[in-house]
């Protein structure tokens, strides 16, 4: 029976593959993390200056569905969700806000038309009650501004493994390796 060809490499050509391999995946590895920590900072400062805040965080969602190793949580006690926006945050609590105190400065003065119109007379003991009623029924609550957190926080995942080259040498490497385990069996067993 004929052996194939490639078993009769021997191993330390295989030996010298999984070493280039590894290298290559490793520098890419470590380049697709430096990246997506650049396109991270890239968010963070167009947040921090009122930039195109979407389009920094296209570019990275892009890069980080697109390569492996660039997991934005750093650590096991890391925040959740990694990506949160401090400033674009401030500014949508308060336009939240300016707009809850807007739609309440409307709100009391209606009030006081209402009531006006209800109870003629300017000084009544029944126009502050209805005054405190009308707001209390129809005014907008005071208390803090919901912000949803879609509009600030964000969280993306990482392949396990991509089609670049990065992925590609681990393949090579694997591959490699293994050829390299089974042709130093093949050489120790003494087989042609």
């Amino acid at each position: 029976m004929k052996t194939a060809k490639f078993w009769r490499v021997p191993y330390q050509v295989f030996l010298v593959l999984f070493i280039i391999s590894g290298v290559v995946a490793i520098y890419t590895l470590r380049h697709n993390n430096q990246t997506m920590v650049k396109l991270r900072e890239a968010v963070y400062a167009a947040d921090k200056n009122g930039g195109d805040v979407n389009g920094a965080l296209n570019s990275l969602r892009q890069y980080v569905y697109g390569h492996m190793n660039t997991n934005l949580s750093s650590g096991g006690n890391a925040i959740k969700p990694p990506i949160q926006l401090k400033y674009t945050y401030a500014r949508l609590y308060d336009a939240e806000r300016a707009k809850i105190d807007t739609a309440n400065a409307q709100i009391y003065t209606d009030a006081q038309s209402y009531c006006q119109s209800v109870d003629q007379a300017f000084y009544g003991t029944t126009r502050v009650p209805c005054v405190q009623n009308y707001v209390s029924t129809h005014g907008v609550k005071s208390g803090p501004a919901l912000v949803p957190a879609g509009l600030y926080q964000f969280d993306f995942i990482s392949p396990s493994w991509s089609p670049d080259l990065a992925g590609w040498s681990l393949v090579v490497s694997g591959l490699a390796f293994a050829g390299f385990i089974l042709s130093s069996i093949r050489q120790k067993l003494g087989r042609p």
